[in-house]
C-alpha cells in the first residue's frame, strides 16, 4: 500500500467508436469516426495520449471488504503520483489557481486532485481508478432545478436541449451523464459520476436505466454527430445516476465526458495488485 507513486491513463474506445461507425449512415461521419479509430490505435500503439488535454485529475477510491486503509496516506500518496506522471510522463500540466491562474506544473493545485472515496461490498481489497476529465466536456456542464409537476418530460427535454447547446464543442460522440434528484450539489455529482461511468454499464435503478435507454436513442436522432459535423453518432450512450430527492423539487443535471474518455484502474489486494482499464 505504500508504492502508490504511478498512474496510467488507457487510450480510448476503440470497439464502441468501430460500433458507431458500422451503424452511421453518413460519409462525412464515417470519415471522422475512422480517423477517431486510427488515432486511438496509434495511442496505444506509441504509448502516448490520445489528447493534449490530460484534464483534471479525478480518482475514484473504491475501499471493499478486509481492508484497512490510512486516508491521510493514500490522498497523499495519489498526489505524489500525479506530480510524478507529470514530470515523468506526458501528462500535460492543465491545472491553475483560479484566481491567479499560476500554473505549478504539477497537475495538482488547491483541492486537485479530486479523490473521491465510496465503499463496495462486492470485492476484497481497495479499487483506484483514474479518470482525467477535459475542460472541453467539463465546460458543457448543466443544473436545473425542474419543477416536480413538470414529471418525466422535463428531464428529458433539459438533456437533449443540453446536447444541443454543447453541439461539437464536447468533441463528440459523449458520453451524456445525467444526474436526476438528490439536492443541488448532489444532482451534479451524480451526473459527473455517470459521465464517467465505464460504457456499457447501466443505472442500477430500472427507471433510470428506461430512461437511460431513451434518452440514448433520442439525442442520436439529433443530427450533431462526430465532432459535431452531422451524423447519427453523436453520443455513445447517456447514463443516468439518480438520488432521492425532496417532494418540492427535482434536479436535473447533465455532465459530458469527450469520446476519448480515458480510465485506467488498480485493484489491490492482500495478495496483488490487478492493473486494469
Amino acid at each position: 500500500m505504500e508504492q502508490w507513486d504511478v498512474i496510467v491513463v488507457g487510450a480510448g474506445n476503440a470497439a464502441f467508436c468501430a460500433a458507431l461507425a458500422a451503424r452511421e449512415t453518413g460519409a462525412t461521419a464515417k470519415a471522422v469516426l475512422g480517423t477517431m479509430i486510427e488515432n486511438i490505435a496509434v495511442a496505444e500503439r506509441t504509448g502516448n495520449l490520445l489528447c493534449q488535454d490530460t484534464g483534471i485529475p479525478i480518482y475514484n477510491v473504491t475501499i471493499g471488504r478486509n481492508v484497512e486503509v490510512d486516508g491521510v496516506a493514500l490522498e497523499a500518496a495519489l498526489r505524489r503520483g500525479c506530480e510524478r506522471a507529470t514530470r515523468e510522463h506526458p501528462l500535460r500540466s492543465s491545472i491553475v489557481h483560479p484566481l491567479t491562474r499560476r500554473n505549478e506544473h504539477t497537475s495538482c493545485g488547491i483541492g486537485i486532485p479530486v479523490v473521491r472515496v465510496g465503499f463496495s461490498g462486492a470485492f476484497d481489497g481497495l479499487k483506484i481508478e483514474m479518470i482525467p476529465k477535459g475542460s472541453g466536456s467539463e465546460n458543457n456542464s448543466w443544473l436545473k432545478m425542474a419543477i416536480p409537476a413538470e414529471g418525466v418530460d422535463a428531464i428529458k427535454t433539459f438533456v437533449v436541449d443540453c446536447v444541443l447547446a454543447a453541439g461539437g464543442r464536447t468533441c463528440p460522440p459523449t458520453i451524456v451523464g445525467v444526474g436526476v434528484g438528490g439536492t443541488a450539489d448532489v444532482c451534479v455529482h451524480l451526473a459527473k459520476v455517470a459521465a464517467t461511468r465505464a460504457l456499457g454499464s447501466h443505472c442500477d435503478d430500472p427507471d433510470g436505466a428506461a430512461l437511460e435507454a431513451e434518452l440514448s436513442g433520442a439525442v442520436n436522432m439529433l443530427g450533431v454527430g462526430p465532432q459535431g459535423l452531422g451524423g447519427d453518432a453523436t453520443a455513445f450512450a447517456v447514463h443516468v445516476e439518480i438520488a432521492a430527492t425532496h417532494i418540492t423539487m427535482n434536479p436535473v443535471a447533465v455532465n459530458m465526458q469527450c469520446h476519448s474518455a480515458r480510465r485506467a484502474s488498480a485493484l489491490v489486494t492482500a495478495d496483488n495488485v490487478e492493473y486494469g482499464f
